[in-house]
């Protein structure tokens, strides 16, 4: 089925739309890494290794670390947009590897996702954050679990300033199983960290040990 699906639509670069790869090589070349030094505790790019910033200091978070592949600005961006919103499913598996060579592999004994909407979950056909869940508890070789909910529709975050941001996911996700162990927890994006912190939280409340945040992408102005 998908030779034949090939043959009659052929695969192109989620960046360059050139026939090839979904991620061909030049475009890959070009994502910006998040691979050098950055805050230990919100993951946000720094001159030099620090355990927080400016970004995340004295600011409640629920989740013990963050980290993320890539920054989230030019072929970054554009992959990230194909991801979510160009109905490309099959760029989890390369997003996922960035993630598993750039991120490592973290100290967790169950990986989950922040859940979407029902309603916009439908409308897409597919989870992004679910599938790169997916696809990175394969190569770290952890158990995947759906250990949150969330309302059947929520307002987006996007456009909304960080208070509005944090307003907009407080006590939006449930955990209706208890939790035991440390937890990777998993986004396609981190902007402000709310939708992060509310997911994390709550699996804090369910008896999560620590959560261990990680995403494909990383907003440096939130």
């Amino acid at each position: 089925m998908h030779a034949l699906l090939d043959l009659l639509v052929p695969p192109r670069c989620a960046v360059c739309r050139l026939a090839g790869p979904l991620l061909c090589a030049a475009c890959l070349s070009e994502l910006p890494l998040l691979d050098g030094s950055t805050c230990a505790r919100c993951g946000l790019p720094a001159e030099r290794p620090v355990d927080d910033c400016a970004s995340c200091r004295g600011r409640r978070v629920g989740f013990e670390s963050a980290a993320a592949a890539l920054l989230f600005e030019g072929a970054a961006r554009d992959l990230v947009h194909a991801f979510k919103n160009g109905g490309l499913r099959g760029l989890a598996v390369p997003a996922a590897a960035l993630m598993a060579l750039v991120v490592g592999r973290p100290a967790v004994d169950v990986v989950t996702w922040v859940p979407a909407d029902p309603l916009r979950e439908a409308m897409r056909g597919y989870h992004p954050a679910r599938l790169l869940a997916e696809q990175l508890a394969l190569r770290w070789d952890v158990p995947s679990r759906p250990l949150l909910r969330a309302p059947l529709w929520r307002r987006p975050q996007r456009g909304l300033t960080r208070a509005q941001r944090r307003a907009n996911v407080r006590k939006a996700f449930t955990a209706p199983v208890a939790v035991e162990g440390r937890v990777g927890l998993v986004d396609d994006v981190h902007t402000t960290g709310a939708t992060l912190t509310a997911a994390a939280l709550e699996l804090r409340r369910a008896g999560a040990g620590a959560v261990v945040a990680a995403t494909l992408a990383r907003a440096e102005h939130a």
